[in-house]
């Protein structure tokens, strides 16, 4: 009953926050210059046929009728139509999402296999040669841009060695394994980056932790050196390591669009630079919706698991 009234309480509490991400959206992705209009029509098209067009999409109302028409669609599970497509953008993005949640799933994993370790190995020699180094090589590793390392992996492992496949992929509904192969290398690409983050924040806090008085206790009991360091200081630690973790979520999202971008993936990154470019209104509002929501369920189950872990968080 605990955890399903904090399920509650935090849900109603992102409503507001999900609310202001769609006027948000809404009403930016109209400052975007040019007409869907002009983009479904033609260049040379009437003033009578454009007027038609607009009609039709329910342009010609105002942005605030706009907008309440969309949001009564959303709660109806109706996102509205493609415009140049017909489809509907409520399958477009079901069809597109795994590509994504793959991608991005992969790369926290990544993310976490390289940081939590390498955080840990240099929390555990604060000050040596070797900590150094990890602290060094953290650093420039949040310093190299997403698009650039995931360019050098394809001339690596893809061009060069021939190891992985390079920029494009199936359909997660199409071919699954050939999916989650395709994403390996995008998947690193943006995993390395999130690592240096997660070694850095993990170190912080462990050499924190390290030097406290219940380290001191542990060590006059006589336990080792690697149990005060993997279970009770890793423990300790947790809560700053969730919370990392759950940031990288959000930022492995966003930076999703410029990596399916590079490795021309069929994600929502791709979905929506694309539809961006054609003036797809109601396209780029969904996904915008999709991935708020993603990161607003993320922020939920982090939130829980901070009262698992420490029951004094109320």
């Amino acid at each position: 009953m605990k955890y399903a009234s904090l399920v509650l309480t935090r849900v109603a509490s992102t409503i507001p926050t999900l609310v202001l991400a769609t006027l948000i959206v809404f009403f930016l992705i109209r400052l975007i210059p040019g007409d869907p209009a002009n983009a479904i029509a033609g260049e040379y098209a009437t003033p009578e046929r454009l007027a038609e067009i607009r009609t039709e999409l329910g342009l010609d109302l105002s942005l605030p009728m706009q907008y309440l028409s969309w949001v009564g669609g959303v709660l109806t599970g109706d996102l509205g139509v493609s415009f140049m497509t017909g489809q509907g953008v409520a399958g477009l993005i079901l069809e597109r999402l795994p590509v994504t949640l793959i991608l991005t799933t992969m790369g926290l994993v990544v993310a976490v296999l390289i940081g939590l370790p390498t955080g840990i190995i240099s929390a555990s020699r604060s000050g040596g040669r070797l900590d150094r180094f990890l602290t060094t090589a953290a650093t420039l590793g949040l310093a190299i841009p997403n698009f650039w390392l995931g360019m050098v992996l394809i001339l690596v492992f893809s061009v060069a060695l021939g190891w992985l496949p390079g920029p494009g992929g199936p359909l997660f509904t199409a071919d699954p394994l050939g999916a989650i192969r395709a994403a390996i290398l995008p998947a690193i690409a943006l995993g390395l980056v999130g690592g240096a983050e997660i070694c850095r924040q993990v170190r912080s806090a462990m050499v924190e932790d390290l030097t406290s008085d219940h380290v001191r206790t542990h060590k006059a009991k006589g336990l080792s050196w690697r149990r005060i360091l993997w279970v009770h200081s890793l423990k300790n630690s947790s809560l700053p390591f969730l919370t990392i973790v759950g940031l990288q979520i959000s930022r492995l999202l966003s930076a999703s669009v410029v990596v399916e971008t590079v490795f021309g993936l069929s994600g929502l990154g791709t979905l929506i630079v694309t539809s961006t470019n054609q003036r797809e209104y109601l396209i780029v509002q969904g996904v915008v919706l999709v991935m708020a929501l993603l990161v607003i369920f993320t922020n939920l189950v982090v939130d829980i698991f901070y009262r698992v872990i420490d029951p004094r968080i109320r």
